[in-house]
């Protein structure tokens, strides 16, 4: 049995434990952790210095350099997620419906783990807390694959969560983290259909192509955002403005940040003077269609866009902007070029708003409000796996609850079917 295996084989095990393991246990030792966390911040960041020191001199861009590092503010949103996710009503055992049938049995739809979930994700050093955290609190094990970019910090992180954890009465091995960064391991990962019950890759789109290509695993597809501000022609300007620049600049290399921005063609004019204004002092480099660059002039600053921005995932201070004809030619646009994560209308007209909402194939849909909010936390889940672009199982931030599934249990004195 080789090393991958052996530790599909662990969190096998483990699964088991936690599965019968009482709510009190695991809010008790989440609750730990998230203190250590705190007492430990100089060496966690210490141990993340290695990181970006090397990330640094390899060449990554600012985007991943941000999504890399950890302050001591995004060290104490971890401890805070923990705490929340500690305070959640446990989903495990939880009666979704029951009835009786008419020959006296009971029947009940329960909620259970999902048994061992195998999680890959790329560079934030923090999902390595947040999705164990959140393993835990479902009771599910959790197997975790992150960056070699991440390293030091991921391993740093790992061990602290499962010292403290066993310390508080978690299972050993309920939390293990592949310190290997051989990719041939994750080769061999998304196949080990015999341990991992649910992959759930959080990445680029290349790693999720690789893995919907070979996993012999169900796979949940989160994360991946090209996501759109449309302005249509009855919006206010003050909201639309404030609207973009937060999508866009407020942490422009988390997948909820918004690519492109749509403007209806009757309210261009009056808005792209001061949004290109507004963001070329935010430092954005802008890409515009040519219909938009003839109205703000041939500005040295700003690109004419091809048809390769227009459904790019950017992760960065890029954002490209076209005009549209009406509410649906922006529909029609963002269901084609979106990848179904979150979306936004500014408008003040109640018809084009509802068409919007209910026509936008995406797992969040916004009116006149950022698409940033579209987070674990902000949701009121504490912290999230990831948000899932996919119809099945989940769709959206998936928190505790979306990290079980359901089991019928029927009791019943001796009754066969006739």
């Amino acid at each position: 049995m080789n090393y991958i295996e052996e530790m599909g084989k662990k969190a096998k095990e483990a699964s088991k434990k936690l599965l019968v393991l009482d709510t009190e246990t695991k809010n008790r030792a989440l609750t730990m952790i998230a203190e250590e966390l705190i007492n430990k911040k100089d060496e966690i960041k210490k141990a993340n210095k290695k990181d970006l020191e090397k990330g640094k001199k390899d060449g990554l861009s600012f985007a991943l350099l941000d999504r890399l590092e950890l302050t001591d503010a995004r060290i104490e949103a971890m401890a805070q997620s923990l705490r929340e996710i500690a305070a959640f009503t446990d989903p495990v055992g939880e009666i979704v419906t029951g009835w009786k049938h008419k020959n006296g049995m009971t029947i009940e739809k329960k909620r259970v783990p999902l048994g061992v979930l195998g999680i890959i994700y790329e560079s934030r050093p923090n999902v390595t807390v947040d999705s164990a955290g959140l393993g835990i609190k479902s009771s599910n094990a959790v197997i975790l694959r992150g960056s070699a970019s991440a390293i030091n910090s991921n391993i740093y992180l790992s061990r602290l969560f499962n010292e403290i954890g066993t310390k508080g009465g978690l299972p050993e091995n309920s939390v293990q983290l592949i310190e290997d960064t051989d990719r041939e391991l994750v080769n061999s990962m998304v196949k080990m259909n015999k341990y991992i019950d649910v992959l759930i890759p959080r990445g680029g789109k290349g790693l999720k192509k690789f893995i919907i290509e070979n996993a012999t695993i169900p796979v949940i597809e989160t994360g991946a955002g090209v996501c759109h501000v449309f302005v249509d022609e009855s919006a206010k300007i003050n909201i639309a403005l404030s609207v973009i620049e937060n999508a866009k600049t407020q942490r422009p290399s988390t997948c909820n940040s918004i690519e492109t921005v749509l403007i209806h063609k009757n309210i261009a004019e009056k808005i792209l003077p001061d949004l290109t204004e507004m963001l070329l002092k935010d430092g954005v480099e802008l890409r515009y269609s040519k219909e938009a660059l003839d109205i703000v002039g041939n500005k040295a600053e700003i690109k004419l866009t091809n048809e390769d921005d227009f459904g790019a995932e950017y992760l960065d201070m890029i954002m490209s902007l076209k005009l549209v004809n009406d509410v649906n030619e922006a529909v029609e646009y963002i269901n084609e070029h979106s990848t179904q994560h979150s979306d936004s209308i500014i408008t003040e007209s109640i018809e084009n708003a509802e068409k919007f909402l209910n026509e936008v194939d995406s797992a969040a849909v916004y009116l006149n409000a950022s698409t940033r909010f579209s987070d674990g936390g902000e949701f009121g889940f504490g912290g999230e796996i990831g948000i899932s672009t996919q119809k099945l199982h989940a769709r959206g931030p998936m928190g505790v609850r979306e990290l079980t599934t359901t089991k019928y249990v029927i009791r019943g004195n001796g009754q066969i079917r006739k």
